[in-house]
Order: C-alpha cells, then structure tokens, then sequence
C-alpha cells in the first residue's frame, strides 16, 4: 500500500511541476541599448536552437540559456519552439557532433542570465517574467 501512496505523490508533484511550467509566463531580454525592438518567437527559436547566430535586424546574437529542467527553460522551448527538452537537447547534440553550431552560454540562474545580458550589448536571454527589471529590455512575452 505505501509504494501506491508513494506512487500517486510522485505523479501529484510531477503534475504540478509540469502545470508550473506550461502556466510560466517567460520574457525574452535583451540589454536596454539593444536597437531590437521586439522579436517574434520563431526568430527566438532561430537564435537558441542553433538556425542564427545574428540578431534580427543585425548584431552577432549571444543567447544565455537556463539549465534543462527549470521552468523558464521548459516553458520558452515548448511556446517558442514547440519542442521538448528532450527535443532541444537532442537537437543540441546534433548540432555538437556535427560542428555546426555552439550552444548557448548556460546560466545556472533567471539573475545570472539577467546579469549577462545587462553586461552584454549582444546578448538576449530569457527569464520569467517577473524576474524583469530595468536592468534589461524585453522583446517578447510568451504566455
């Protein structure tokens, strides 16, 4: 009986994990003197899977990604891309093993990624939402 108890909590948290995810509203950031004004999911999708190294509208693009398994980072890959993070990160050995592409500069945290950006003309990034400040310009809102 404990390992059906144990069972059905396993799955009550990996539902509220995945809810969590699906409900994150995730802004994608660029630093505040960025000409970008705004930018459309799929040419986010461009920059962190790999297709683009350039910023819409010209600029070397210096994506700083999440961790896998956070929930910014679930949620931008499955609205921007409608991928998985099983997906990205296959896509991402792919690429890897074929020499064609670099992933992006992984962060450990939205205030790390944050940072990066504020400090990098060139970088765009995406956290949730409300973790923006002033520090960064948001170009897109994915619901």
């Amino acid at each position: 009986m404990n390992i059906i108890k144990a069972l059905r909590y396993v799955l009550a948290v990996a539902a509220l994990f995945a809810a969590q995810a699906a409900s994150a509203q995730v802004a994608v950031i660029v630093n505040p003197k960025s000409p970008l004004a705004s930018i459309t999911p799929e040419q986010a999708s461009a920059i962190f899977l790999g297709k683009t190294t350039s910023l819409p509208g010209g600029g070397t693009a210096a994506p700083a990604d999440l961790p896998e398994g956070s929930n910014a980072h679930e949620a931008f890959y499955s609205k921007a891309a409608g991928k998985s993070a099983a997906q990205v990160k296959a896509t991402w050995a792919r690429l890897t093993f074929s020499g064609k592409a670099v992933p992006p500069k992984e962060l450990p945290s939205a205030a790390d990624v944050k940072k990066f950006v504020a400090n990098n003309p060139e970088a765009i990034g995406y956290i949730e939402k409300s973790a923006v400040d002033s520090s960064v310009k948001v170009v897109l809102t994915l619901d």
